[in-house]
């Protein structure tokens, strides 16, 4: 199903989606009782950012970034708090705050959840759209958990998703199952299932990047942009979309198809955005909805993290659109020395020897 089909007449509300997934499974509960918690920090974040514009009318001291770092904290308590409270989780990485979160023992579970709690936020005030991300993965380790057990490849993840806070509410959840949107119906204060087993195009006609550092662009990106500006063949140009809240960018590529392109440049040459809770999440959905998701040397999703605000860079979209750029990025990629990889791996005292 593509995104455009909706679902059948059937209501179906998250809750009930998870819960009878967990049930054909035969789960212990867990991961549905850790994704309805989510669903209520959603709900409260949602509430709290349709009230962002009238905050300075009641309270005129907190204005400005003041006022976005307090939704930024309080976006993050939140979600903080509802996941403790399901029981199912035992590390929780966060954009906000430098270290991993130790889930108390009398409160642990056998998840780990990694995210950004208010992603795009310096657009609040603009009324742009803004997002929350996630990624669940299993606990691999035995004794005391610890933020080792969050440096998975995003492969690994039992669940990842997104909720975009804009014109309405949405949640987009991939599972194993597939990616299934749920929009919020705010009378009932539930989220109901509207588009089953989205499918990503094979091709769009949409590229988004933020074209202000093309003069750090690597020669790759300059060329893949020029030939969607100017394309070789007679076709149409692709259209240039770009919002600055990553989360409605990747949705947007989600439902009209397309690419979206956040590459290294000379400013930052390992990348900006971050693997665990930013890249890998969006990654595995894009993915499960079959797209494609690289850093333009390798598939995301394979990445082994190294460390938890590690950052990568981050081409995703529709898989013929991606295969394209990565065609052109193969282009300028400098042949790898066989000698100089051997001399590499050598110890010190080896390689010398060999170098003389």
């Amino acid at each position: 199903m593509s995104y455009q089909d909706p679902v059948e007449s059937e209501i179906s509300t998250l809750t009930s989606f998870v819960l009878e997934k967990g049930e054909k499974d035969k789960s212990t509960g867990e991961i549905s009782q850790l994704l309805i918690c989510l669903c209520t920090a959603v709900k409260g974040i949602s509430y709290t950012l349709r009230k962002a514009g009238m905050i300075p009318l009641y309270h005129p001291i907190s204005e400005g970034t003041r006022e976005i770092k307090e939704l930024d904290v309080y976006s993050n308590n939140l979600i903080i708090n509802t996941l403790k409270s399901s029981f199912a989780t035992c590390v929780l990485v966060s954009d906000e705050n430098r270290h991993a979160i130790i889930i108390e023992p009398e409160k642990r579970g056998k998840y780990v959840v990694c995210f950004d709690p208010l992603d795009g936020a310096a657009n609040i005030h603009c009324l742009a759209p803004i997002g929350s991300i996630f990624g669940i993965y299993r606990r691999t380790s035995t004794g005391e958990p610890s933020q080792d057990d969050a440096l998975q490849p995003g492969r690994n993840a039992v669940v990842a998703g997104y909720a975009l806070y804009g014109s309405a509410t949405m949640m987009v959840v991939a599972m194993d199952c597939g990616v299934n949107c749920f929009l919020l119906d705010s009378d009932i204060g539930e989220f109901i299932l509207v588009h089953k087993n989205v499918q990503i195009r094979n091709r769009g006609n949409i590229y988004s990047i933020n074209e202000g550092y093309t003069r750090d662009f690597e020669p790759a990106v300059l060329e893949y942009l020029q030939e969607k500006k100017c394309p070789q063949d007679n076709t149409a140009p692709y259209n240039a979309r770009y919002i600055g809240s990553m989360v409605a960018d990747v949705h947007r590529t989600l439902v009209y198809g397309g690419i979206f392109l956040y590459p290294a440049n000379e400013m930052c040459p390992q990348g900006k955005l971050r693997l665990l809770y930013e890249c890998n999440p969006l990654a595995f959905i894009i993915e499960r909805a079959g797209g494609l998701a690289t850093t333009g040397k390798e598939s995301v999703l394979d990445i082994v993290p190294t460390e938890i605000h590690q950052k990568i860079p981050l081409i995703l979209g529709s898989p013929e659109d991606v295969k394209e750029f990565l065609k052109i990025y193969k282009k300028y990629e400098k042949p790898v020395c066989q000698k100089c990889s051997f001399l590499k791996e050598l110890p010190d005292d080896q390689r010398s020897h060999y170098m003389e």
